[in-house]
């Protein structure tokens, strides 16, 4: 895939990860104050891929807030302490004696949440030696590829989820145990469609996850678990997806209205910490 030059008044650069989704941006500097058109730009490629990544970026807490609020307004996770003079910012770590990974789960983010983030925004600090990639995959192309009879089903359809989950629950007990806000995620729970509008490209994604999503609403888990089951699977194909190789430096900014991610876990006895801002979000529809 050839490089692409969005516009003519920006000098960003942008290579394709895959053909579904993902593009590495490079030619800026985000520890600077970018000019308009080069954020209009940069919002216009993670429209269109979901996913970008930065590579070599050396930038302090204060820049990457900085640039993080160039799209939307940075908002503080429920159950976990951010940064003491940055709440925003919520380590992401797993120490060399854990063995569970924050987050490791296919999901969007806090779905659970009446408004859920916009986005995700995660940097860099350290890293194992091998191992610890991101996986992202298309939820545009997870709802378009559904036969036509199950989309017409789900079209009508919302799905409750929980922060209480437990298999999304699980992954984040090393740091609600260090660093919890106290906050109990039974209190944490929204009904959404199973199908969401996004609200800047008008397309339609598939919008339930395996580490939130308990159910349809108006139906029991007993008879939404064969279906969501299959749309677990289906979503997270390899057509669909995408996998990020973290250097030092790096940063990744997903658009978490159309597309879900997955950190894999394959680094144990080693560090791995990433500084996570997200951005407030809208109601889906």
């Amino acid at each position: 895939m050839s490089v692409t030059n969005y516009t003519m008044a920006s000098k960003i650069e942008v290579q394709p990860v895959t053909g579904g989704i993902g593009a590495e941006i490079s030619g800026v500097d985000i520890s600077q104050v970018l000019a308009e058109e080069t954020v209009a730009d940069i919002r216009q490629v993670l429209l269109d891929h979901l996913v970008i990544f930065f590579r070599d970026q050396e930038i302090t807490p204060k820049q990457q807030l900085a640039f993080v609020s160039r799209f939307g307004e940075p908002d503080i996770y429920p159950f976990v302490k951010g940064l003491d003079d940055y709440p925003e910012i919520t380590p992401i770590l797993k120490l060399p004696e854990e063995t569970v990974n924050f987050g490791g789960i296919w999901h969007s983010d806090t779905v659970y949440q009446p408004n859920p983030p916009m986005g995700t925004v995660l940097y860099a600090k350290e890293l194992p030696p091998a191992g610890g990639d991101t996986l992202f995959a298309n939820q545009y192309q997870a709802y378009e590829t559904l036969s036509a009879p199950l989309r017409a089903f789900l079209d009508g359809l919302t799905a409750i989820n929980s922060a209480a989950k437990g298999s999304a629950a699980a992954t984040r007990s090393d740091r609600v145990a260090d660093g919890g806000t106290g906050l109990a995620a039974e209190v944490m729970e929204a009904e959404h469609p199973v199908v969401r509008t996004h609200p800047e490209t008008g397309r339609k994604a598939l919008y339930v996850n395996t580490g939130h999503t308990v159910r349809f609403g108006g139906m029991t888990e007993a008879e939404s678990t064969p279906i969501l089951d299959y749309l677990y699977r289906h979503q997270i194909q390899p057509e669909f997806s995408c996998r990020f190789i973290w250097r030092p430096g790096s940063l990744a900014f997903w658009d978490n209205r159309c597309a879900q991610h997955y950190p894999v876990n394959d680094y144990h006895g080693h560090t791995r910490l990433l500084h996570r801002v997200t951005l407030k979000g809208d109601k889906p529809f």
